[in-house]
């Protein structure tokens, strides 16, 4: 998994839901018979570890157009909906059923970033208008950007960008950084070093692990004979919770501060439990965030889809704000590629996570809060960033 989401429990999505969401493709003689709709194309992962992210990935993208009456510009919607499996290897098989076979007019995935990459190649050789509403690859907004392309949730170094700044200002100037050795972990530790080095602060030591690998008895032997003032780190889903456990077990808590990119403690509070509890992170969203426009939003995808909505949710959900706009300023023809894209990059989502705008290489550019687990929940207690962009290093539109 290299975009760090958090693989929350499945115990926490019914399986109902999950086996609704995978239901199966429309039949394509069934498809060319219906005209005059925009076709659009989920390709999101429906079994597996990361089922419940598509489902609240899915059930955000229609939250935001059935908001506006179920249509696009006008026009009404035909779904096609693959399961990527998570599974990169597919990634150009599986883009191209819905580009070649369905003929879409959009396609929306994924979580995974190693799916993306295929993703990527399938809408940049065909030109088809594609929305990322979670995988965090930084390729897909630097060195692969396209004209076509814009991603609506973060860059794996948008988090950890905001990171340093507010280590150093709680006087931890001392640090370990601890992660995976892969690319999700390579490119949050990008944003890391960037921002700690800039405030000031010193990494004293990189540590890393193969993934999955979660043996991290001898790394925290080794953080314990470094003395730093804190350990800041990149690691998602069940593993999290077992590093924050380990963490604590080794007699650490309490005496080195741990911080991490959001993806630490979002989704996995309940499986932690007190181990979370004092450990600081930094994400564009939280479930807790206060404000009217986050609280109704909870309030109205609670009611139409029976689970509470996370991260992933509202990146769905922002995915259609931002698809919504687009095809109302072009009334539906979404064969206005000039005109569409113009809209898409002067779009301003009016997000549950607060407004956001898009960058240059179609990345958001939008506010990184400051979190605390608390009693299971992740707290806001300060924005870490305002108006954070990506460097979008690499990008040549065209």
């Amino acid at each position: 998994m290299t975009t760090s989401p958090s693989r929350r429990l499945v115990l926490t999505r019914s399986a109902a839901l999950v086996g609704a969401a995978s239901s199966s493709l429309l039949l394509p003689e069934l498809a060319q018979a219906q005209s005059g709709k925009i076709r659009v194309g989920l390709i999101l992962p429906y079994s597996g570890a990361f089922a419940p992210l598509g489902v609240a990935i899915e059930n955000g993208v229609r939250m935001a157009i059935n908001e506006q009456g179920g249509k696009l510009g006008g026009r009404e919607i035909e779904w096609f909906k693959v399961d990527d499996e998570s599974d990169p290897s597919k990634g150009i098989e599986n883009a191209n059923k819905l580009v070649q076979r369905d003929k879409v007019d959009v396609l929306i995935g994924t979580v995974h970033s190693g799916v993306q990459m295929g993703i990527q190649k399938v809408a940049r050789d065909s030109g088809v208008l594609s929305l990322i509403p979670n995988a965090g690859v930084h390729a897909a907004t630097r060195s692969l950007c396209a004209p076509n392309v814009f991603r609506t949730s973060f860059s794996n170094s948008q988090p950890t960008l905001a990171l340093g700044q507010a280590m150093v200002a709680r006087g931890h100037k001392k640090a370990v950084w601890i992660t995976w050795k892969y690319a999700a972990g390579d490119e949050a530790f990008e944003g890391f070093k960037e921002s700690y080095t800039k405030a000031g602060g010193t990494i004293v030591k990189e540590l890393g692990l193969p993934f999955p690998n979660v043996e991290f008895q001898a790394l925290l032997t080794e953080i314990a004979a470094l003395k730093p003032d804190a350990v800041a780190c990149f690691f998602a889903g069940p593993s999290a919770a077992k590093f924050m456990k380990d963490f604590a077990a080794a007699g650490l808590k309490g005496k080195i501060a741990l911080y991490g990119s959001g993806f630490l403690t979002e989704g996995v509070l309940q499986a932690a439990g007190p181990a979370a509890d004092g450990v600081i992170t930094t994400l564009h969203y939280s479930d807790s965030l206060d404000t009217p426009r986050n609280k109704t939003f909870r309030l109205e995808f609670a009611k139409a889809f029976k689970m509470q909505p996370d991260v992933y949710a509202v990146q769905g959900y922002d995915t259609g704000l931002l698809l919504v706009q687009g095809a109302n300023a072009v009334k539906g023809d979404l064969s206005k590629k000039p005109e569409l894209y113009k809209a898409m990059e002067g779009a301003v989502i009016d997000s549950p996570r607060g407004k956001w705008t898009m960058s240059k290489s179609h990345n958001p550019v939008q506010d990184i809060y400051l979190r605390v687990a608390e009693n299971g929940e992740n707290k806001v207690i300060g924005v870490a960033s305002k108006a954070l962009a990506d460097s979008g290093a690499g990008c040549r539109m065209g």
